[in-house]
């Protein structure tokens, strides 16, 4: 048996890095000048290919700025959707964590590029890196043997029945080559969805509880009453499972969170199983109402009764370069954003006073 050493992941370049795909937060005019110098920055003085999204050159901020007029005709432009997994080296975000999971869902096929995330946002849990040293950090990155801490993610398949084909069927493997080929989806499969924090199967807007069987392994656990269930890696462990009273998790631990959403049971707690295990969660057919499904905040779909949910973890996770290293990282995000067992320190006595049965020394002479 071998436990991984979470020191032992490290960023290392087999070639020089030649692009990189730099994601803002939107809607948010305090970001402007930061994006502006970290561009001309990685541009001019790295030589890199820069990549925004498409939006991004359409801002007024950033078409009125004549001096930024060179920088900006340079960069290259993508739209949600598009496949841009070959073209990236490494990714760069500003803002909070929202902005680092919008970087994760734009590679929905593959692997992600290692990400680089600066706090520029609300809470910034994800997010290591102080923005006033950018330079001192990005030419840390690119020399390399910088630590990462892997953060896994799950894939979340909704089908229009329980008709649920086996783990790999969207590949079709050549064992004599060892070559993948990739198969078209089943005709049953609605939406598929790789999440960075959690699934959420909530009641929506039905005032009824809701009524979800879940399967581990296809194995019947337990039937969920109550406002729905969260679905997390150790990630979204810190996030929406954590307001609802479940543990938090170390993103190098290999698990998944089962956290029930305001059950209707005192006895329903919050559970962590193998990363291994495959999770069918279904609307039996005598629930009172539908459901409805979440990815990270995002492509809500409804599901109604028959359909099935199956999140396995997925074989892409997230490479987040670390500040310092992996354990130094995640307990100094707990302390700054989370206040983490933040408490005054119990004073010490002002003097000694030694207790025996009740008395003080001098009462016991």
């Amino acid at each position: 048996m071998h436990v991984t050493d979470p020191s032992s992941q490290l960023l290392t370049w087999k070639v020089n890095a030649l692009s990189v795909l730099v994601i803002k937060k939107i809607y948010d005019e305090s970001v402007i000048e930061p994006f502006k110098a970290l561009v001309t920055f990685l541009s001019k003085e790295k030589n890199l290919v820069i990549f925004v999204e498409a939006g991004v050159q359409k801002e007024e901020s950033i078409l009125n700025d004549d001096h930024f007029t060179s920088i900006r005709n340079k960069m290259k432009t993508f739209k949600e959707g598009d496949d841009i997994t070959d073209k990236i080296d490494f990714i760069v975000c500003l803002g909070g964590d929202g902005t680092l999971l919008y970087a994760s869902s734009l590679f929905q096929e593959g692997s992600v590029p290692p990400v680089m995330a600066f706090s520029l946002g609300s809470l910034g849990f994800l997010t290591p890196f102080e923005f006033d040293n950018y330079q001192d950090s990005i030419n840390a990155v690119l020399k390399g043997n910088s630590s990462v801490t892997l953060r896994s993610r799950l894939n979340s398949h909704i089908y229009t029945d329980d008709n649920i084909p086996n783990n790999n069927h969207n590949y079709d493997h050549d064992s004599i080559f060892g070559t993948e080929h990739k198969l078209p989806d089943p005709p049953n499969l609605k939406v598929k969805f790789q999440v960075l924090n959690e699934v959420v199967i909530d009641r929506g807007p039905s005032p009824y509880l809701s009524n979800l069987d879940l399967y581990l392994d296809n194995r019947h656990i337990t039937t969920v009453q109550g406002d729905g269930l969260i679905i997390s890696t150790p990630t979204g462990s810190t996030a929406y499972a954590a307001a609802a009273g479940a543990s938090m998790i170390h993103p190098n631990v290999p698990a998944i969170m089962i956290t029930p959403i305001c059950p209707h049971s005192l006895s329903f707690r919050p559970i962590i199983i193998p990363a291994g295990v495959e999770l069918k969660i279904m609307v039996p057919p005598d629930a009172r109402h539908t459901a409805w499904v979440s990815h990270d905040g995002r492509s809500r779909q409804e599901i109604h009764k028959g359909w099935a949910v199956r999140i396995t973890t997925s074989i892409y996770p997230v490479a987040c370069v670390c500040r310092r290293d992996q354990i130094s990282d995640w307990f100094d995000s707990l302390a700054e954003c989370l206040h983490w067992n933040v408490r005054q320190r119990q004073k010490g006595f002002t003097k000694t006073c030694a207790i025996n049965n009740g008395k003080s020394e001098s009462e016991s002479d």
